[in-house]
């Protein structure tokens, strides 16, 4: 029998749903259920063949034993080598490279030392910085926000110098980028399952948060085509297998706003009914797919094996 387990922390909808519907899927040789998970022995061989990761980013144990379970060939979903290192100014930075159209943004250093550090460990940081050239680059008005946050949290638009700096003096220690506003007619939050499975769901960022899935915004035949092919040009690059990818459209150009998300909502009570159900059954079945090939066995214990590691990556057993 293989498993596949669900790792997640304060979610009511999504998780149970899930389990519930793989498992009535009746796929012979295959269950799944939520993981259960004491202390972690090393390189011990993991109950699962299959974890679809939904809480490790906020728990440093979870990350570890994720690792772990890998190392005996577990296929987690995404994985937690990749995840670990990402950050979203490399995510634009890459996407600039391969044609995917994005906001000019710079990345600042923190505006307070963080913990343990001095000005003495920041000896090779230009100081003043230009900040006339770096306004002049990215324009007003913009959005400051963490270079690797999510969840809308400590973002700021700012429309100024006056407004930026009073922001960027409220961040503290984390690491920003400023990022040029996208005066946008249309947006777009999409999920893309297994890098391959798209679903495009009109979003307005501007809306509370319990009503930013009702838009009205109108998804074109061709509009659709190209944001579909953006999302799997995106997630192939960086290897997510459950992601969602922003757009901000302006002027016609669809701008790639935020694609590192691989713990994204999916509740119930926010994406909507229709949306939920896509998400379910799309994530079931790329589970189930994943169980099948059966568990990624390493070729060589090397940590570049493990950071590129994923479907394409591991031997078959």
């Amino acid at each position: 029998m293989k498993t596949i387990g669900l790792l997640f922390g304060m979610e009511q909808s999504f998780p149970p749903a899930l389990v519930e519907r793989i498992n009535s899927m009746d796929v012979p040789g295959i269950s799944a259920e939520f993981v259960k998970i004491g202390a972690a022995k090393m390189a011990d061989l993991s109950r699962y063949d299959v974890i679809l990761d939904r809480i490790s980013h906020d728990i440093p144990f979870y990350r570890s034993m994720l690792k772990n379970a890998m190392l005996t060939g577990t296929r987690v979903v995404n994985n937690p080598f990749w995840w670990s290192a990402d950050d979203k100014f490399f995510n634009y930075a890459l996407a600039s490279l391969i044609d995917v159209p994005v906001p000019r943004t710079v990345l600042l250093p923190s505006k307070e030392h963080p913990e343990g550090t001095s000005s003495e460990s920041f000896r090779n940081l230009q100081y003043p910085l230009d900040w006339d050239a770096i306004f002049e680059y990215v324009g007003f008005p913009a959005f400051l926000k963490p270079h690797d946050g999510g969840g809308w949290k400590q973002v700021y638009k700012v429309n100024d110098p006056q407004e930026f700096f009073a922001a960027y003096n409220d961040s503290g220690d984390s690491t920003m980028v400023l990022q040029a506003n996208v005066d946008f007619t249309e947006y777009y939050r999409c999920y893309v399952i297994g890098r391959k499975h798209v679903h495009i769901m009109p979003y307005d960022p501007r809306n509370p948060h319990h009503l930013r899935y009702v838009a009205d915004f109108s998804l074109s035949p061709a509009r659709k085509k190209q944001i579909e092919a953006l999302c799997e040009k995106i997630c192939s690059a960086l290897g997510y297998d459950f992601n969602t990818v922003e757009f901000a459209v302006e002027n016609d150009i669809p701008y790639a706003i935020d694609y590192m998300n691989p713990a994204p909502d999916a509740e119930l009570s926010s994406v909507q009914e229709e949306n939920f159900e896509w998400v379910v059954q799309t994530t079931a079945n790329f589970l189930i797919e994943q169980a099948r090939l059966g568990r990624a066995e390493p070729k060589e214990f090397t940590w570049s094996q493990f950071i590129g590691k994923g479907r394409r990556g591991a031997r078959k057993k």
